[in-house]
């Protein structure tokens, strides 16, 4: 890569960063409007969690669809695309005359937010050699919880100022500003599709790859569960603890911001260590633990559980996304398709889990459904033990299926293990 690729491909990814921030804005500013929204629409906690879980749903039934229109497409188009959908959804869910249509346009939310993710994981890969995504990737991924953070303690103080309508609305004006700012200054040649006819194939083989859909299966508590704690924190501080808006949106920062860390930390040990599973098992026991004693903890303690829990899972999510680059069973273009299959498994099930922590909350209370959610996020990791260690190509292997970079960019190293 020469000077002048490397540098259009860093403010490429930067960019991106900047779009995924604003992207995951949108997801975090219903969490600190639900009280607002349910005296607006006289809902309680049980459509609380049904709302939260709308968006999931939405964002889960896109993500392997989104995939597949990368791969014809081109990752750039269609992430765009995405972003554009989900900052119009979100500023039309401010003028929702009823929970019903609040509810569908939530859905449609959700569709932008699966068509921007996986194309968009994607074309930062494609950015970048080999050796060099993890740190790009996990950059990538910690995005989401720079913006989530900002998401959920801005919404707090606009909601407790100005309503919930603008609080919603402004964000999505916010995302259109940047997807126009990507739009302008990212290479139309970036992520582009590739130019020669893809095998005709009728199931695209990282569809085939079960530890694809057991990695899916075993986070679906982990995904329900990182949603629901940052959708519900804001609601939990001000309505039973006593917080204010601006002290519930701090606690809602710890359980979102130190991911930033996680995730780049994360990506760098998933390239240099083979053990993946182990990984796994022990960063979602960690959050799992900390996340059972929530409804015991002060405010400080409750700000310490965050910072592990967020962390924690921000270590997850980017070796999650670096496993199948270097999978050699998933050809460079299905990289997309492949990280869209156990997303939409995890989405999927993380709405189920929210809603399921919604009637729990209602028939209960905060002290039952924090530990509750804790148990569900351990409970699916037993999918793990089914998957027998599958050891991933050398370079030179993977440079044959045509995954890696030119057979002079790097020299191989010693073969490592997907979990």
């Amino acid at each position: 890569m020469g000077a002048r690729s490397s540098a259009e491909a860093n403010r490429s990814t930067w960019i991106l960063i900047a779009v995924r921030a604003g992207y995951a804005y949108n997801w975090f500013t219903i969490g600190p409007a639900l009280p607002a929204i349910g005296v607006s629409f006289a809902i309680g906690p049980a459509e609380w969690g049904v709302l939260v879980a709308s968006f999931l749903v939405g964002a889960g039934a896109m993500q392997v669809p989104a995939g597949l229109w990368a791969r014809r497409r081109g990752s750039r188009a269609v992430s765009l695309y995405g972003a554009a959908l989900l900052g119009i959804a979100s500023i039309l869910c401010a003028l929702a005359p009823s929970f019903a249509v609040l509810l569908a346009l939530r859905v449609v939310a959700g569709v932008g937010a699966g068509l921007f993710f996986s194309p968009a994981i994607g074309l930062v890969s494609s950015l970048h050699s080999e050796g060099r995504r993890g740190l790009a990737v996990g950059g990538f991924s910690s995005a989401f919880s720079a913006g989530a953070a900002l998401g959920i303690f801005t919404s707090a103080l606009v909601v407790a100022g100005i309503g919930w309508q603008w609080d919603l609305a402004s964000g999505g004006i916010g995302l259109l500003v940047l997807t126009g700012c990507a739009a302008l200054f990212i290479p139309r040649s970036a992520g582009a599709p590739p130019p020669r006819p893809l095998p005709a194939e009728r199931v695209p083989r990282s569809l085939r790859i079960p530890t694809l859909w057991a990695i899916g299966f075993a986070f679906i508590g982990l995904e329900g569960a990182a949603f629901a704690t940052s959708q519900f924190v804001v609601p939990y501080g001000t309505l039973t603890q006593g917080w204010t808006a601006a002290v519930a949106g701090a606690v809602g920062i710890a359980f979102v911001l130190p991911s930033v860390v996680g995730g780049p930390y994360g990506g760098t040990v998933a390239e240099r260590r083979s053990n993946h599973r182990t990984q796994f098992v022990v960063a979602t026991g960690a959050a799992a633990l900390v996340l059972f004693a929530l409804p015991w903890s002060g405010l400080a303690g409750a700000v310490a559980i965050g910072i592990v829990f967020s962390f924690c899972y921000g270590v997850i999510y980017a070796v999650m996304y670096i496993v199948p680059l270097y999978m050699p069973d998933v050809p460079r273009e299905e990289v997309p398709i492949a990280i869209g299959l156990f997303n939409s498994i995890q989405l999927a099930g993380g709405a189920v889990i929210a809603s399921v922590f919604g009637w729990i909350l209602a028939a209960t209370s905060y002290a039952f459904a924090w530990p509750a959610l804790a148990v569900m996020m351990v409970a699916p990791l037993a999918v793990l033990l089914a998957i027998p260690p599958i050891r991933r190509s050398s370079r030179r292997a993977a440079r044959a299926d045509g995954a890696g970079p030119p057979a002079a960019a790097a020299p191989a190293r010693p073969a490592a293990r997907v979990p």
